[in-house]
């Protein structure tokens, strides 16, 4: 088969909220004192974030449409707080998360544009259910069996999330590993 003749790269996306320094040591502080290692698989601490619409496997050449769509959704950097810990789904826990308290509403907003953005561009179908903000901390092991409830909590550290991201996600059988390919700063 000829490079012409070839399927066109997919690419496994998702658009995230980057968050600051301050976020991501309060976030891997909770990781640190709430995962037991033989339960969970921890998440780096570079690639803590909050996401806002997963995407999934997508045509490398998508990626400028995506990005126009980030451009144009952009707006101003939501005032956020670490809120507790949750384990999600609630039935059959997979990740360990901190929740995201979002008074004001501005990261609902953010998300909408964003999710309505990709939806116009016929590149998503948003979820039935709705947009719960948190930050995932560490995912289930194979074959671990999650802890009915989470001792520990994130301390409630305030922060604005920087930009809105286009990563793709690599997957390695030590987890996924994130590459932003285009990043929006918020004002």
């Amino acid at each position: 088969m000829s490079g012409a003749d070839a399927p066109p790269r997919r690419l496994r996306l998702f658009v995230a909220l980057d968050l600051p320094p301050t976020a991501r040591q309060a976030l891997a502080r909770f990781r640190d004192a709430a995962a037991d290692a033989d339960v969970w698989r921890p998440i780096g601490d570079d690639a803590l974030h909050l996401t806002l619409v997963f995407l999934g496997a997508r045509p490398e050449g998508d990626v400028a449409a995506i990005e126009a769509v980030l451009r144009a959704a952009s707006g101003p950097a939501p005032p956020l707080r670490l809120a507790g810990a949750l384990m999600l789904p609630p039935r059959r826990a997979r990740v360990l998360c901190a929740a995201v308290e979002d008074r004001e509403g501005e990261l609902a907003a953010l998300q909408a544009r964003v999710s309505a953005g990709l939806e116009a561009a016929g590149l998503h179908r948003p979820e039935a259910r709705p947009f719960r903000a948190h930050a995932t901390v560490a995912r289930l092991r194979p074959r671990a069996r999650p802890p009915r409830t989470v001792d520990a909590g994130p301390e409630p550290a305030a922060f604005r999330g920087e930009a809105v991201t286009l990563y793709v996600s690599r997957l390695h059988p030590h987890g996924a590993r994130y590459e932003a390919l285009s990043r929006v700063p918020l004002r």
